[in-house]
């Protein structure tokens, strides 16, 4: 692996930890590593290094060219289109209720890398604060959201913008009765460049 940041690789290893009924806890202790970061890491908050990559595909049984083959690397484009029926609903945390994550797209540069969702919060969801090492921005497309930063509180309304350093720990509260939709943009960036 290059310094390419690879954000598809937590999908993966969710989907082949889930396929072969193995717990998030099993599976971390098999490899050396914490519960919390296999969760950061299966959720796309944080990419792994190439020593925790490896323990954790060992751990899940798997030859690393079998774990590989599955990623979906493009060619080099001038441009990439995805048209609506290309989303791809996606769930991150497993503990969270109300929140739907729609998969648009990811691509790696050199030096970072960005994913981009549809995120609907339906009204009284539950998540606990998320750490990510990305930032993020948000875009809400409809309803209202009240974005926890740390301890801070953020309103914010239909075509309201916010980005943050996702290091900080977050979470958006929908408390009203209608569902909210936002569009996010994480931007994974290589720190050792």
């Amino acid at each position: 692996m290059s310094d390419y940041i690879l954000t598809g690789i937590g999908r993966r290893i969710k989907e082949l930890r889930k396929d072969k009924g193995r717990k998030l806890t099993e599976v971390a202790q098999t490899a050396g590593i914490s519960k919390g970061l296999l969760s950061k890491i299966e959720n796309g908050r944080t990419v792994p290094s190439l020593p925790v990559l490896l323990s954790i595909i060992k751990a899940l049984n798997m030859r690393p060219d079998a774990f590989f083959e599955k990623l979906n690397y493009e060619a080099p484009q001038r441009y990439i289109h995805k048209s609506a029926e290309h989303l791809v609903p996606i769930k991150k945390e497993e503990e969270a209720t109300g929140f739907n994550y729609n998969f648009i797209l990811d691509k790696a540069f050199e030096n970072f890398a960005i994913e981009s969702v549809v995120l609907e919060i339906e009204p009284g969801a539950k998540r606990k604060k998320v750490r990510t090492d990305a930032y993020e921005f948000k875009y809400i497309l409809e309803g209202e959201i009240n974005y926890q930063i740390d301890d801070e509180f953020v309103l914010l309304k239909k075509g309201d913008t916010l980005l943050y350093d996702g290091n900080i720990p977050h979470v958006p509260h929908n408390e009203t009765d209608q569902k909210a939709r936002m569009l996010v943009i994480y931007f994974y960036y290589n720190s050792s460049k």
